[in-house]
């Protein structure tokens, strides 16, 4: 519990006044995504561990027909291929002829991928289209082995990974200027961080900027910018510093016992008192035997059931109207609580309405 309370008392001194951040830090900008890519492959050069599924006899067929080899699936037998999804993601730069990594996941019963290579695979957009296509040996970070009686397994064997496995040959060009304007995302939306940025930018480049709503920041590009400058306009409104707001919220996970609570978080004037009551019920066993001598009467085993209450002493505490997260961890932690103590109380300060913030419970 000391443990517990340090820690949370080192969390709350870290949550002073609003610190500034850089813009870039905050935001995304509307247009600069990825493109999420798929496809089907084939693993070969497995040492037996790979799939006997009939897919798997199937596509592997049909690679070889390609290359003038007929066989039929059932002639292929041995478990030293697997079939699997390679997927990867497309930056929003990435060119034609960079490479990219690719994930590469068993979908039959392989029990490993490692020391496979993956063949030739297309890797397709959700317009269908291909975007890369993909082949390498795979590192899996893992490994499994085992006899007929035992077997032991590291990690996850039947996910690689393929690091620059992906040519890239068609690119997914990123449109960040729509009608003459760069928009911002805020990743935290809030009325009073979107404003501020905007202002701040209104610093640089005069009424250039304006809050569209919570989340969304939309700067017009100034005359002097063009396809040359608009990378170097991009870089100099994210270096912006600005003082970032948060809302009045406190998280809690009541399966871990966490407690989250944001900085402006407050608690009204209120009185607090909270104990426990522990009920202890005990079986036991005893023997009922007859008097010494006794002609009369045998022995007897007999079921005995103890119950006892325990009800610790509680205080009545009183905790002033706070002003910072800080305050509220020395009040709080002052009455010597447990993780679920103070779980239970700060549900019962909402309830009471003295808690000046979102309570969320996970």
């Amino acid at each position: 519990m000391a443990r517990w309370i340090a820690a949370f008392v080192a969390l709350s001194a870290l949550a002073g006044p609003a610190t500034a951040e850089r813009v870039k830090d905050i935001v995304n900008v509307k247009g600069v995504r990825g493109n999420p890519l798929h496809g089907f492959g084939l693993v070969i050069g497995l040492n037996g561990t790979g799939d006997s599924s009939k897919a798997s006899g199937q596509a592997i067929a049909s690679y070889l027909r390609k290359k003038g080899i007929v066989l039929q699936p059932d002639d292929l037998t041995s478990k030293n291929i697997a079939s699997v999804i390679v997927t990867a993601e497309l930056g929003p730069w990435s060119r034609r002829d960079s490479r990219i990594d690719v994930t590469v996941s068993s979908i039959g019963s392989a029990s490993s991928l490692q020391g496979g290579k993956l063949i030739l695979t297309e890797l397709t957009g959700a317009d269908g289209q291909v975007y890369a296509v993909a082949q390498g040996s795979i590192s899996t970070g893992g490994y499994a082995a085992g006899g007929q009686n035992a077997a032991i397994v590291k990690n996850h064997p039947t996910v690689g990974r393929i690091v620059g496995g992906a040519t890239v040959e068609r690119e997914e060009l990123a449109e960040i200027v729509e009608q003459g304007e760069v928009t911002l995302l805020l990743r935290n939306a809030d009325y009073a961080t979107a404003n501020q940025i905007a202002s701040a930018i209104d610093k640089l480049y005069p009424h250039s900027s304006y809050a569209a709503d919570a989340g969304t920041i939309r700067v017009r590009l100034p005359k002097a910018v063009d396809k040359t400058t608009l990378s170097a306009f991009v870089a100099r409104i994210g270096e912006i510093d600005v003082d970032s707001d948060t809302p009045a919220v406190v998280i809690i996970n009541e399966r871990t016992g966490t407690i989250v609570v944001g900085q402006n978080v407050g608690i009204s004037k209120v009185a607090i008192s909270h104990g426990n009551l522990s009920i202890v019920a005990e079986e036991r066993e005893t023997a009922s035997q007859p008097l010494p001598f006794s002609r009369t009467g045998t022995t007897e085993k007999l079921n005995e059931t103890r119950i006892k209450a325990v009800e610790e002493k509680g205080t009545l505490s009183v905790i002033s109207r706070t002003v910072s997260v800080s305050e509220m961890a020395r009040a709080l932690n002052s009455m010597g609580l447990t993780p679920r103590d103070l779980i239970a109380i700060f549900e019962a300060l909402k309830k009471a309405g003295a808690l000046q913030a979102e309570l969320k419970i996970m």
